[in-house]
């Protein structure tokens, strides 16, 4: 049988893991300096707590996990006699926010609050994979919990900013407010349809507006409401402009006008200072379609480049009140690695990463040299080059096309005469010359290049 991977996962090569570990270091290092703490969660939740936190059309992406010791067979015979707990009552998570909360919960004795934490970590969604959409991928999640403040918001912005700005990747960061979702919802009279809402409104970059204008009257929007709804959606203007509109018609939803004094506070404390490489615009069409989100929302993407967003997140009032803790605010956002590595990949944004692999080759021409040139790995490992000895005595060729393969841009011949004088032959593999130089000069002369 022919050896595969399920579609919608993929196996990274040594110099795809050099480029991604160069994003998760990126990230990483910029999570550290705003002073947040890395922790890590199981790869699979107890059903109950991964369901219901995604909206209907996230429960539908869950990867469920079959319990220890079910027979299929027996399974498919015996399936209208047994509940779906007698199946399957664990999952893979589908994110890192709600394993998060479930966290905070769990460790609320152990935690200082406000708790600013980081994870990097696979998720797993059942989803249709595409160019962008993987049903196994990373997520770099920073989240603030125990802090109603604004300020967190715009430090996130900030990361953001700064994340990309590393990375050369021209962003747009786009900013809403789900209490202006909310206020949509009002000012039409259909307060209690505010996910159906969010749903409609969150396909509108894929569907166009009038595939959502369809899906809220099969909702059972109003068609006023709907003509309403696509007025505002449709508006165009600087933030201010389109705040004032906004202004306008929510002079009777008290959420909406809220919604309005959070994006105007998040947007007057930025004015204060440049971002780095960043556009912030305000998009009141976004309503990124997760249920648990109750104030700001964002969206990043990558300028120049047809791809989804490569970063979100937004404010939860109460995440954890489903879990036990009531009325602790949580803020947060994820940058999504897989979609980064394509945008850069793209635009040949990666640096030379030449000098992280081996640096130089020592040739293996038998035991006594072997020996020798142990000791000499030691001392040329310790100076900071990467350095390695072909473990097996073959002949000379083999050894050579293995440089030539992994690149490796010097080679060392050590034989009984470069031993006697202490010296070593180093070949210069790009150009093709040979230098008789002293041991001590193998770091010097290695990282020239």
């Amino acid at each position: 049988m022919k050896p595969s991977i399920p579609k919608g996962t993929r196996d990274f090569s040594p110099a795809e893991m050099q480029r991604r570990n160069f994003i998760f270091d990126t990230i990483r290092g910029v999570f550290v300096r705003y002073g947040f703490q890395q922790i890590e969660t199981p790869a699979m939740e107890n059903l109950s707590v991964l369901e219901g936190k995604y909206g209907e059309e996230g429960d539908k992406l869950l990867f469920r996990i079959l319990n220890s010791g079910i027979d299929f067979d027996e399974f498919k015979v015996e399936s209208s006699k047994m509940k779906r707990s007698d199946i399957t009552e664990k999952g893979l998570r589908y994110d890192l926010t709600v394993p998060f909360a479930r966290y905070v919960v769990q460790h609320q004795n152990e935690i200082t609050f406000p708790f600013k934490r980081f994870q990097i970590q696979p998720v797993w969604r059942a989803d249709r994979p595409q160019r962008g959409r993987y049903r196994e991928f990373y997520q770099c999640d920073a989240d603030v919990i125990g802090s109603d403040s604004l300020l967190n918001e715009v430090e996130l912005i900030q990361i953001i900013d700064e994340v990309f700005s590393h990375l050369k990747i021209p962003v747009t960061i786009k900013l809403n407010n789900r209490k202006i979702l909310q206020g949509f919802a009002d000012v039409t009279g259909e307060s209690n349809k505010i996910i159906d809402l969010t749903i409609a409104i969150d396909k509108l970059d894929k569907i166009g507006i009038e595939k959502v204008k369809e899906e809220l009257s099969e909702k059972g929007f109003s068609e006023n409401a709907i003509v309403w709804i696509e007025q505002v959606l449709i508006k165009k203007g600087n933030t201010k402009e389109i705040l004032v509109v906004l202004e306008n018609y929510f002079h009777a939803s008290e959420t909406g006008k809220k919604g309005i004094s959070e994006i105007e506070n998040i947007f007057s404390t930025i004015s204060n200072f440049k971002l780095q490489t960043s556009n912030l615009e305000i998009d009141i069409s976004l309503a990124r379609g997760l249920n648990y989100y109750t104030g700001a929302i964002l969206e990043v993407k990558a300028n120049d480049v047809q791809i989804g967003s490569i970063c979100g997140g937004g404010r939860y009032d109460d995440l954890t009140g489903i879990f036990g803790l009531p009325n602790v605010s949580g803020v947060g956002i994820s940058f999504g690695a897989d979609r980064i590595y394509d945008v850069m990949n793209e635009k040949n944004l990666f640096p030379d990463f030449s000098s992280e692999s081996t640096q130089i080759l020592f040739v293996n021409f038998g035991e006594k040299e072997e020996m020798f040139c142990l000791k000499l790995l030691a001392e040329v490992r310790k100076a900071g080059i990467n350095a390695e000895l072909y473990p097996d005595r073959v002949k000379m060729k083999k050894q050579m096309s293995y440089a030539d393969d992994r690149k490796i841009p010097f080679v060392a011949f050590v034989g009984e005469e470069e031993m006697k004088t202490g010296k070593v032959k180093l070949k210069d593999m790009s150009k093709g010359e040979e230098s008789l130089i002293s041991i001590e000069q193998i770091p010097d002369f290695v990282g020239r290049k």
